[in-house]
């Protein structure tokens, strides 16, 4: 028997579905229409890809997009200027810099610069620590992704086993404070675990955010496990055209595990529909009016 395939692309779209009614109900209601804006600096090519997706999504879900382009060789004092512009302008309601930037600008500073209250990234160290604390909070595109996922198959995770293989402030610590959130007994494994099979094999829940093609393997999954692969590494395929991969070996792990993700059509297109989901509620937040229904 093989897993069930979470598709990715339908969840998202339901949830970009559910937003555009909230954005309406916004507009209809308060006169306000939820604004992004997205600072791309140079021109890096799967950056420019994932801003024009962002761009579209959010056009088609009744939003504003507001676009800024900026030459890699931009200076830290005029990028900083524009996120103080941005935090400025009452038709922003979630600023997001597109990283990785070039060398000459201190990214953390940046992200640092962004109101918390529009930082629909989630990476401001004020929302991480609220985040932490338990305290609503903007949270990490991707992590929340993980979350909505992992719902479609347990519609509750108190109590299960989880195991996130990965640290990064991005995706492996936020993710285990949603788990936690939710009741899950959450293991951050990374790295330098010992005996990292070993670790995996005890999850109910397996998140696999390390980066490394193909690193889980079939035998590191407990049987009927759900396995959300994070990871998105470009690899070389037939006729010299690269193809992409997770983290996870998918066709060991799908002959295992209960349910799992697929690569790509999982856990990206969520990272985006989630953006979305963040950007409304900073709208209804900034307003004083009370959580969207999403």
């Amino acid at each position: 028997m093989s897993a069930r395939i979470i598709d990715g692309k339908t969840i998202a779209a339901e949830l970009r579905g559910k937003v555009g009614g909230e954005v309406k109900r916004l507009s209809t209601q308060h006169g306000i229409v939820p604004g992004l804006a997205v600072v791309l600096v140079g021109s890096n090519p799967a950056s420019e890809a994932y801003v024009g997706s962002k761009k579209k999504m959010t056009v088609e879900a009744g939003m504003r997009s507001f676009d800024h382009r900026l030459p890699e060789t931009v200076s830290q004092a005029e990028l900083m200027a524009l996120v103080n512009k941005l935090n400025a302008d009452p038709a922003v309601h979630g600023i997001l810099v597109q990283l990785p930037l070039p060398p000459q600008i201190n990214s953390q500073d940046v992200l640092n610069a962004i109101d918390p209250a529009k930082d629909v990234d989630g990476f401001h160290p004020i929302n991480a620590g609220r985040l932490a604390s338990g305290l609503p909070a903007l949270v990490p595109c991707t992590p929340l992704g993980c979350i909505h996922l992992a719902k479609t198959v347990r519609p509750s995770l108190a109590g299960l086993e989880a195991v996130v293989v990965g640290r990064s402030n991005i995706v492996g610590k936020p993710l285990a404070q949603l788990l936690l959130a939710e009741n899950a007994t959450v293991t951050v494994a990374h790295s330098r675990t010992a005996d990292l099979p070993a670790v995996c094999r005890r999850a109910d829940l397996l998140f696999a955010a390390v980066g490394r093609p193909e690193m889980v393997r079939g035998d590191w999954i407990k049987p009927g496990a759900t396995v959300i692969d994070v990871g998105i590494n470009r690899v070389p395929g037939a006729n010299g055209k690269s193809r992409l991969i997770g983290d996870v070996a998918f066709d060991e792990a799908v002959a295992v595990a209960g349910a799992i993700t697929p690569v790509p059509g999982g856990v990206g297109p969520m990272t985006i529909a989630c953006l979305l989901v963040n950007t409304v509620r900073a709208a209804c937040a900034i307003a004083g009016l009370p959580k969207p229904a999403v």
